[in-house]
């Protein structure tokens, strides 16, 4: 690019800066020097770099989907959080959000992600164990109790069952009175992801994807803020991917999200823009910031070029970041508070929407108090003190990292071509479909887990505490359990709420949905009728089981 158009560009970015509010905020160093709220070439030199790398809030948003950066508004502090019952996760809710945090993010217990009752004999053992337990609405009731929904986005990790306890959370806002409309919050629902890497899918594939499909036409007409997708490539680095994996694999799921939306006849301007992502931030600083500078660019040429978005919203990928939960060791736990800085340091950099930070405990338990505020704390030192939040970008131009950002897309690019080599139809979908079926993305997981396992052994690769300077002088933690009780009164509870609810209401609404899920209609309404009706999400998932029958996983060896 020569300077000609940098400068012309530099004047677009001038002007959309201008017009943007800004923050009340101090935005100078420590010291007191001014700083520019955006830098590039210097006046009157060519970049040839710049055409890929852009400004701020401009195609191909490399570096950022604002102009103003951090300076308009920083990232969300959204805390991944659950356990017990939902008393106990609503107690920690309050706390999050009196500590400073700007969202919530539930965490579900696995009978709930299994779309199981806690009363069922699968979920001995399970209840409360790694997130809260849901049953019913009155369970989302009381976990959102004096936490008013139209004020306060709401994420929710979940994507087998996703659409009933989607319907349970507005239900639980039709009850505190709230403008349905004015909603605003995430759904994952993300089920490629579950067959590539997680394994918590309820039915085979093209169900899931009906119900994703309803979800999606259903939110864009009545819900416009609520986006009903957080495309997740968390799960998939968790398994052992490579950073340019966990990139590419999830940003294809994305684009058969978008063929999904475009196959319903829904207008890619109107939907695109309800599509979020759900990103791991690992140890290797620069190679993470370069994955999310990376992602940004690709989504926008190819929801442009392949899809025909035409507005810049239908073009951004916003994502959500959590810090590499994988990256956290039981030996020497106080080290992890130091990893989580430097992984939630790399997601800001790479310009993150909203962030949860891990837990130092979280790799023996659930965090206890005392570590959840030593969590969510990290990322108020983060925003407060160190003068990130002043410029957009700092990192962009930087030989190293522009070099790395375009290695990671070049490596992501050559992997959607090989998925969509496996499609029958040459599309995206029919890729991913295959390479589900095949094994295909399993096999590339485990091959990287296997390779980075072997330095580990060899210790070509380092961790501090497990296999170099294993020597210390800390004590054990003290770790969050959660009860027996938890699981007893859960069940009692669950046995009360059975016994005086309408059982003809329930047996009609879910007759109802069984209907609609024998034909081609939308079922958020159906479903929601039987969540009205208190109709639990085990016998909602089980009516839907015996209609489409259960997924399982071809046996590879």
């Amino acid at each position: 690019m020569d300077a000609e158009q940098i400068a012309a560009g530099r004047s677009r970015w001038q002007q959309r800066y201008d017009a943007a509010r800004k923050r009340e905020a101090d935005f100078t160093t420590l010291s007191g020097t001014e700083v520019e709220p955006v830098y590039g070439p210097p006046e009157g030199v060519a970049d040839p770099r710049m055409e890929r790398i852009g400004w701020p809030g401009e195609f191909p948003f490399t570096r950022g989907l604002y102009a103003t950066g951090y300076r308009g508004r920083t990232w969300t502090i959204r805390q991944f959080a659950g356990f017990g019952n939902a008393e106990q996760t609503n107690e920690r809710y309050r706390m999050i959000l009196n500590g400073g945090g700007g969202g919530l993010s539930v965490a579900f217990d696995m009978p709930t992600l299994m779309g199981r009752d806690s009363d069922e004999p699968k979920s001995l053992g399970e209840v409360g164990h790694c997130g809260v337990a849901i049953d019913s609405a009155v369970d989302m009731d009381r976990l959102f109790k004096d936490i008013p929904l139209q004020d306060v986005t709401t994420s929710m990790t979940i994507s087998g069952p996703a659409v009933p306890a989607f319907c349970m959370y507005l239900v639980a806002a039709e009850r505190q009175g709230a403008d349905i409309s004015k909603l605003n919050g995430t759904l994952q629902t993300d089920i490629f992801k579950e067959y590539i890497a997680q394994k918590e899918w309820l039915f085979p594939p093209e169900p899931h994807l009906r119900l994703i499909g309803d979800l999606m036409e259903y939110c864009a007409t009545t819900i416009p803020a609520y986006k009903p997708l957080s495309v997740s490539g968390y799960h998939i680095r968790e398994a052992g991917s490579t950073a340019a994996q966990e990139l590419a694999y999830t940003l294809a799921d994305g684009f058969g999200y978008v063929e999904l939306g475009l196959s319903r006849g829904l207008d890619v301007d109107v939907f695109a823009p309800g599509l979020s992502f759900f990103f791991d931030s690992h140890l290797d600083f620069f190679e993470e910031i370069a994955k999310f500078r990376a992602a940004r660019r690709i989504w926008a040429r190819w929801l442009r070029d392949v899809y025909g978005a035409k507005t810049d919203k239908a073009q951004w990928l916003r994502f959500h970041t959590q810090t590499a939960g994988v990256s956290l060791t039981a030996q020497q736990p106080y080290n992890n508070v130091v990893r989580t800085a430097v992984e939630a340091l790399a997601a800001v950099l790479g310009g993150t929407n909203s962030l949860h930070t891990n837990a130092l405990d979280e790799t023996l338990a659930l965090p206890s108090e005392e570590s959840a505020e030593i969590a969510l704390r990290t990322q108020s030192v983060l925003m407060e003190e160190i003068g990130v939040t002043n410029v957009a970008d700092p990192l962009g131009g930087s030989w190293y990292v522009e070099a790395l950002t375009d290695e990671i897309e070049a490596e992501a690019e050559a992997i959607f071509a090989r998925i969509k080599e496996m499609s029958p139809d040459e599309t995206m979908t029919g890729g991913i479909l295959r390479g589900i079926e095949d094994g295909w993305f399993m096999a590339e997981i485990a091959d990287a887990a296997f390779e980075y396992q072997q330095k580990l052994e060899k210790s070509e690769k380092k961790i501090v505490g497990v296999n170099t300077l294993t020597d210390t002088v800390s004590g054990e933690l003290e770790i969050l359990r959660v009860s027996h009780e938890v699981e007893v009164e859960q069940c009692r509870v669950l046995a009360e709420r059975k016994a005086h609810r309408d059982e003809d209401r329930v047996r009609r609404t879910l007759s109802a949905l069984v209907e609609a899920a024998s034909g081609t209609g939308n079922l958020i309404e159906p479903m929601l009728e039987a969540v009205r009706a208190e109709a639990t999400m085990g016998e909602i998932c089980h009516v839907l089981r015996e209609q489409w029958g259960e997924y399982r996983e071809p046996a590879r060896f």
